[in-house]
C-alpha cells in the first residue's frame, strides 16, 4: 500500500493493529525481554563507532530512564509483518515479546517498507504527524523513538555484515527533526 501511494492509509492500519495489540494486556505475561536489555547492540555501536550511533544511544537512554505507557510490545512492527486476513482483519505476525513503552511498537514504520520510501523527502515529518495523530503520541517523543530505533536496526545490520544505509539515514533525520521540534 506505501509503495502504491497510499502510505497514510498503511500507516493508520499498522497503528490500528498496534493498538489492539496493546489494549489485548492480560495479568499473566510471559518472559518479556525489557527495552533495556533489547537496546545492547546500540549501546556498544555507540561506544565502538561514535558519531550517529553515540546521539541514538543517548536518546534511548533517555527515553528508558522515563518509560510512558509500559506495555506488551510487538517489538517489529511494520508493513511486512502486518497482513490482511480477509474477515479477521488486519493482523501482525512474527512478535519478539517485549515489554516496554507503547511508543517504541510505531518506530519501526518509519524505516519501512523500502529504503527509496523510508528516506524520500518530507515522508519522516508527514508519517510522524499521521502516527502520532492516530496513536494518540506525542511527536518529540515519537521521533525520539525513531532515532533510537533505527539507531538499533543499523547496528544489528552491521553486526551481521550487513548494509545499514536505510537505518543509518532515518536515523540521522529522526535526530534533525527531535533538534528542529
Amino acid at each position: 500500500m506505501a509503495r502504491n501511494g497510499q502510505d497514510d492509509a498503511a500507516s493508520r492500519i499498522i497503528c490500528d493493529v498496534a493498538a489492539r495489540l496493546h489494549a489485548a494486556q492480560s495479568r499473566l505475561r510471559p518472559d518479556l525481554v525489557p527495552l533495556s536489555t533489547w537496546f545492547a547492540s546500540l549501546t556498544q555501536a555507540a561506544e565502538a563507532r561514535g558519531g550517529v550511533f553515540r546521539e541514538a544511544g543517548a536518546v534511548v537512554a533517555d527515553l528508558l530512564a522515563a518509560p510512558q505507557d509500559t506495555v506488551v510490545l510487538h517489538g517489529d512492527l511494520h508493513h511486512g509483518n502486518v497482513l490482511d486476513a480477509g474477515a479477521r482483519g488486519w493482523l501482525a505476525i512474527d512478535p519478539k515479546g517485549l515489554i516496554g513503552e507503547r511508543g517504541f511498537d510505531f518506530a519501526n514504520i518509519l524505516c519501512n517498507p523500502d529504503h527509496v520510501l523510508a528516506t524520500s523527502p518530507g515522508r519522516l515529518n508527514r508519517q510522524v504527524a499521521v502516527i502520532a495523530e492516530v496513536a494518540g503520541l506525542e511527536r518529540q517523543r515519537l521521533l525520539a523513538w525513531v532515532a533510537a530505533w533505527a539507531g538499533l536496526s543499523a547496528a544489528w545490520h552491521l553486526e551481521d555484515g550487513g548494509e545499514a544505509k536505510t537505518a543509518l539515514t532515518v536515523a540521522k533525520l529522526a535526530l534533525d527533526a527531535t533538534r528542529i521540534g
